[in-house]
């Protein structure tokens, strides 16, 4: 019995470690800022980079991360990648980010989700927000 009780201690201490870090697939990317800048040109690397932190922020990830996700990378599967356990729909991230989105982009999340909304695809969004608002 002992030993079944140190085993799930184990585990957990694992898993508590974990919490919060890029799973595999993401964590050994390198650097994919070149793919942002080619993607949207006319936006700066502060705005990129202000995004992408507002973004792992919400998923707890580490700022030093931000940079690791391409803008092809889907919403719903950075949350599968960090809590391959959980079902979207049990999660507070997907609010937190609207929320977040909301007060910093004036971005309403439920007007342009879709299960397979991608960062390059919010981020466009959010520049075009963005250069309506220059524009008036």
């Amino acid at each position: 019995m002992s030993v079944l009780i140190v085993l799930v201690l184990v585990v957990a201490a694992i898993a508590a470690l974990q919490g919060g870090q890029l799973h595999n697939s993401l964590r050994y990317r390198s650097c994919q800022s070149r793919l942002w800048r080619r993607a949207f040109p006319s936006a700066s690397r502060k705005d990129i980079r202000e995004f992408l932190s507002l973004v792992v922020s919400t998923f707890s990830f580490t700022d030093t991360d931000r940079l690791r996700f391409r803008p092809d990378d889907e919403l719903l599967g950075i949350f599968r990648a960090a809590h391959p356990h959980r079902r979207p729909t049990d999660a507070g991230e997907i609010e937190t980010l609207a929320q977040a989105l909301r007060s910093r982009y004036g971005v309403m999340l439920p007007d342009i989700w879709h299960e397979r909304l991608t960062l390059g695809a919010l981020f466009g969004d959010i520049q075009a927000l963005q250069g309506q608002r220059a524009a008036a």
